[in-house]
């Protein structure tokens, strides 16, 4: 009778043959983590000032609103009240988006150069790691063939 080979125990000699660094993997996660802790900065900081300047037209509109509602003498006061409410609010609603427009202006150039910076990291690991596998695969298909 002929004996079955055991398949799991080849397959472990060759797995063995070809040494695995997890090295890189380790680096690519903490790369991946430092990003990720950047950009959560990024976002942060964006959602911190957009939110100071929402506070700050919600504190502007109730101050102006408060005045429009006060009593009048005369009926034509309520509408010079309302129109320079509305002028008011146009104004201060202009200022406001632009201050927004530039949160996100910076938001998106933090992004990209972020982004830019681990994409070179991520490029530079890969060189390294695919010289470093390469290098590994050559010493071990020469020790094989020198058995």
């Amino acid at each position: 009778m002929t004996k079955t080979p055991d398949m799991a125990a080849m397959f472990k000699d060759v797995m063995g043959s070809f040494p695995v660094d997890t090295s890189a993997m380790e680096g690519s996660f903490k790369n991946a983590a430092s990003l990720n802790e950047k950009l959560s900065g990024v976002a942060l900081t964006a959602a911190e000032k957009s939110a100071e300047i929402s506070s700050k037209w919600t504190k502007d509109t109730l101050t102006k609103l408060s005045e429009m509602s006060k009593a009048k003498q005369e009926p034509a006061d309520y509408a010079k009240a309302m129109t320079d409410f509305a002028s008011a609010s146009a104004e201060v609603a202009a200022e406001h988006m632009s201050a927004f427009a530039e949160i996100a202006k910076k938001v998106q150039m933090d992004t990209v150069e972020l982004m830019m910076a681990a994409g070179k990291n991520m490029q530079d690991d890969a060189s390294k790691a695919v010289k470093k596998a390469t290098d590994d695969v050559s010493a071990a298909t020469k020790k094989a063939a020198s058995k």
